[in-house]
């Protein structure tokens, strides 16, 4: 089957639920869409998407369009509930060589709920990794948090929160459904890839305490496996052993001051790749400062990263994204300007790279 041919395929699935839901009046449905206008102004990177020289002859592009349908349901008195999030689109942030579908479609999230009390809940499916907080907006947001930001992985997941604590304590058997995925959706190429490796068996504890009613401090870990994938094309996909780790600790803070708002986050990153010489080390550091100013939100999205890694010879990189978000009703309206000298690459380490893009992003739910 055709890459359009699918795509149209589940298109057609989706409006036939969507119909169906709506029909039996129970879960709540709606759906958005967004699409984005990018210029690049420096780059050292010569593929279309990434490319000033081109940029500047055609004054930049409309693209990254995506269609968007959420389910959910919750009902009083009853302890079980479902959220889903299913993207269509080459703007859904999935990536066809590498995700489960082989398309430009993805289910971002799709867990069953329990409820055990008002202050507990257990989810079971692709939900949020409880890892460090998440920035304005995912993209450019994320710059060199690249792996540790708005990550979706396959497993189960209990959180619970207090006055002073909030918890979350998770287990990930891999980071995408299917055999061989590694696509986090919008924190993707961070994490391997189908032919090389991918993340499996995660553990991942998250506990934040509130120092006051609006300021908060928190630390987060994870640990598990990297399943070498090399083998798995070939006659015996058995051998596609589980002989690499992972590990990462988080110490996070984040405030409130009226219209101000700043969170802070340090990392540390291991990781023993399968097929790669030196075990992979580096430190991650990133800020967010933030001013609301009625319908307006006007952040910095700032991150740092130096790598330990034995034979890398990156220097010290940095990113910056300027931002504005208009909230005029149904959606918003993103204005952003980033730019960095490096990125973080498929092993999870540092290289250098300059890049500067403007991005204008307006999206819309019904």
């Amino acid at each position: 089957m055709s890459g359009s041919t699918l795509r149209m395929t589940w298109i057609f699935a989706a409006t036939a639920l969507l119909t169906a839901v709506q029909a039996s009046a129970s879960p709540a449905i709606s759906g958005g869409v967004w699409f984005n206008y990018r210029m690049v102004t420096d780059s050292d990177f010569t593929s279309g998407p990434y490319n000033s020289d081109l940029d500047r002859e055609t004054n930049g592009d409309v693209a990254d369009e995506a269609f968007i349908l959420y389910v959910d349901d919750e009902q009083k008195g009853r302890p079980w509930s479902f959220s889903s999030e299913t993207r269509f689109g080459p703007g859904s942030f999935t990536d066809p060589e590498n995700n489960s579908t082989g398309d430009s479609f993805t289910v971002h999230k799709a867990w069953v709920g329990y409820r055990f009390n008002e202050s507990s809940q257990l989810k079971i499916g692709k939900s949020q990794v409880p890892f460090g907080w998440k920035t304005v907006n995912f993209w450019p947001g994320d710059l060199l948090l690249g792996g540790y930001g708005d990550q979706m992985d396959v497993g189960v997941k209990l959180s619970g929160q207090s006055d002073a604590i909030s918890y979350g304590l998770a287990y990930y058997h891999a980071d995408d459904w299917g055999e061989t995925s590694t696509d986090s959706t919008d924190d993707n190429g961070h994490w391997g890839s189908s032919t090389t490796y991918r993340k499996v068996h995660t553990a991942v504890g998250n506990i934040d305490f509130k120092m006051s009613p609006d300021q908060s401090v928190g630390i987060s870990a994870q640990f598990g496996g990297l399943q070498d994938l090399t083998p798995y094309a070939g006659p015996n996909p058995e051998d596609a052993a589980v002989d690499g780790s992972h590990s990462a600790l988080n110490l996070h803070y984040s405030g409130d001051f009226d219209q101000l708002n700043a969170k802070a986050q340090l990392i540390r990153v291991k990781r023993d790749v399968p097929n790669v010489a030196n075990n992979i080390k580096n430190w991650r550091a990133a800020l967010e400062l933030g001013y609301n100013a009625g319908d307006w939100l006007y952040y910095l999205d700032s991150s740092l990263a130096e790598t330990d890694t034995t034979g890398n010879p990156a220097d010290t990189v940095w990113a910056h994204a300027f931002g504005a978000r208009y909230g005029y009703g149904p959606g918003w309206i993103y204005l952003e300007y980033l730019a960095s000298n490096g990125d973080i690459d498929r092993n999870g380490d540092i290289y250098e790279a300059d890049f500067s893009a403007f991005y204008a992003s307006i999206d819309y739910y019904f």
